[in-house]
């Protein structure tokens, strides 16, 4: 107790959890309940069991506590029935967005129209999108999130990693196949963000043979970051600008930037000129010809909205933060990165970047709150004085682990921080040539500035891919593309097709 007590005044939020080898653990905790829900016009009863499984290493030691929330469709074949393991990013995140947003049969509501959530009395209604028809779903809090921690003497920092984290939660999924009967099932991951990057890593742990190989149906990533060479966000690197530019077009159109009303034309041709001028542009850097220079200068103006004279001050390459603080400077506001239809207004307008993210200040509070009042009064779960962290970046993410296994191929040098080159997609493509069932739904929003759209497709056409394998859907909101009502609808319509073609 004094060990985790010192722990837990030393370490931000007490989130550096490591157990102490000499205090017994306690049995896990499971708290079981029942709903009943309508979804496609039939009802739905559901067994819900929110708990801790113990996950053990090679010797057959547990070595970290998972809590989980897992929805079993009662009254049906369970060996007929798909299961999907879902998850958030971060990393540093519980899994309580796409629970409470998209997957669980509750959901919070919040304004779909870019603007802020406010505070209580929150709007929790039955989710009549969830998916829980036509499969069982687990969502999983990774190591350091949620309830979930090292245990019997390991730390929680062993989990914090690419590989690492893959490995646990691989040998959670094969510890609950195994618990409730289900090998036989046609098996998914579902991640959102950083939890696209752990599904795809996910898919190389989960074909190992040492514990049992789970050969993957699909897997379902909303809004995924691949390859982090087109996502990171540092100065000089081209390939940033160049991913987010048919972005920025889509965001200078919705704000009315720019005098244009086809947003799929409007993006086809910020694509091929991405591809084209803009990364020849980019490459060449100061031994681009004055008039080439005007010509890519006029071009860019006119799909982003942003002055010419601002373009040649930055040498056209725009990075994401000062296009968030520039675009709409003129109107005193700044937009959102998660969701760039979303504003908001900073201490002043004379910045580099902005405050804070408007679009999660939009929606963030919401989801909090529902998820905590949601697991105490719905499921009833008591964990006691222990505290559910929600979010845990600032306690994970400084001690990430970004080298993926066995990734010479792929990835470069790492800091402690963020990846130098950090690329799981070839993950997948080892997975769609090795296993002919193996299919990919990407989910991407048009205004996300997070992980935009253009970098995924990039990542999904490389070689050792199979893009006849791969679906791509588009929806008009951003990362968390469910808070918007008509986006939320076609994402639970596109996950419902994509597992019913098994």
């Amino acid at each position: 107790m004094l060990r985790a007590l010192l722990c837990s005044l030393l370490c931000p939020g007490g989130v550096a959890w490591a157990a102490d080898p000499a205090v017994p653990e306690p049995p896990p905790k499971s708290f079981t309940s029942t709903q009943t829900l309508t979804l496609a016009g039939q009802k739905v009863k559901l067994r819900a069991i929110a708990g801790e499984i113990d996950v053990s290493d090679g010797d057959g030691k547990p070595v970290a506590r998972i809590f989980s929330t897992t929805y079993l469709r009662e009254a049906v074949d369970a060996a007929k029935r798909p299961v999907m393991f879902a998850f958030n990013g971060g990393p540093g995140s519980a899994s309580i967005w796409l629970h409470m947003g998209l997957l669980g049969p509750k959901r919070v509501v919040v304004p779909g129209d870019a603007r802020d959530d406010g505070a209580a009395p929150l709007q929790i209604v039955p989710n009549t999108f969830s998916p829980l028809d036509v499969a069982d779903i687990v969502l999983i809090d990774p190591v350091g999130t949620g309830y979930s921690r090292a245990i019997n003497g390991h730390a929680d920092k062993e989990f914090w990693g690419i590989g690492q984290d893959a490995e646990v939660l691989a040998n959670f999924v094969r510890q609950w196949l195994t618990k409730y009967r289900r090998w036989g099932s046609a098996k998914y991951l579902c991640g959102e963000s950083y939890g696209t990057t752990r599904a795809a890593a996910m898919t190389r742990a989960l074909a190992q043979e040492e514990y049992g190989t789970v050969a993957l149906n699909g897997v379902i990533l909303i809004s995924a970051a691949l390859d982090f060479q087109g996502l990171r966000a540092i100065a000089h690197n081209w390939r940033v600008s160049q991913s987010y530019l048919p972005t920025y077009a889509a965001t200078a159109l919705y704000h009315g930037k720019i005098a244009r009303t086809d947003l799929g034309a409007l993006l086809a041709q910020a694509r091929e000129f991405a591809f084209t001028d803009y990364a020849a542009a980019l490459a060449k850097g100061q031994r681009l010809a004055p008039e080439e220079r005007a010509r890519v200068r006029r071009t860019l103006a006119e799909l982003t909205g942003l002055s010419e004279s601002w373009l040649d001050s930055v040498d056209l390459d725009i990075h994401p933060f000062r296009f968030m603080k520039e675009l709409l400077r003129d109107r005193g506001l700044v937009i959102g990165r998660l969701d760039s239809r979303y504003t908001g207004r900073d201490f002043d307008s004379g910045g580099e970047r902005f405050d804070s993210d408007p679009s999660g200040n939009g929606f963030g509070a919401d989801y909090s709150a529902a998820a905590l009042d949601y697991l105490t009064r719905d499921l009833g779960v008591d964990m006691g004085d222990r505290r559910y962290l929600a979010l845990n970046r600032s306690g994970i993410k400084p001690s990430w682990d970004w080298k993926a296994p066995e990734s010479d191929r792929w990835s470069l040098g790492m800091n402690p921080e963020w990846p130098a080159h950090v690329n799981v997609a070839p993950y997948l493509g080892d997975e769609m040539r090795r296993n002919s069932d193996f299919r990919v739904l990407l989910a991407m929003g048009y205004y996300d500035l997070a992980t935009p759209f253009f970098a995924v497709e990039n990542s999904m056409y490389q070689t050792g891919m199979l893009p006849e394998r791969v679906t791509f859907a588009y929806y008009e909101a951003g990362h968390m593309m469910y808070v918007h009502g008509p986006s939320l609808e076609k994402l639970a319509a596109d996950i419902r097709t994509f597992i019913g073609r098994r």
